[in-house]
């Protein structure tokens, strides 16, 4: 009997330590879990966000030529007050 209350005693640490551990896991895949679908989630809203932003590049692009559109104007009216100022208005 006493070899019994050994063993008992010595398969009760065991048992804790593997209800411990199963309790760390589902802890951790609780928490692992929501995070991974999220990541999945944000992946298939970068290539919608990535779509829109190569529509916005495409449909921006012409406002390059804007500085020269700018400088052309400022000559523009620059001749204007001159030629303003000598017909004396």
């Amino acid at each position: 009997m006493n070899a019994f209350a050994a063993a008992a005693e010595s398969t009760t640490g065991w048992t804790i330590g593997y209800v411990i551990t199963i309790a760390v896991v589902l802890v951790v895949v609780a928490l692992v879990v929501p995070i991974l679908l999220l990541a999945a989630s944000i992946g298939k809203q970068a290539e919608t966000i990535n779509d829109s932003l190569t529509e916005s590049v495409h449909n921006t692009s012409a406002l390059r030529g804007l500085t020269t559109t700018i400088d052309h104007a400022e000559v523009i009216t620059a001749g204007l007050h001159r030629g303003r100022t000598r017909l004396g208005g």
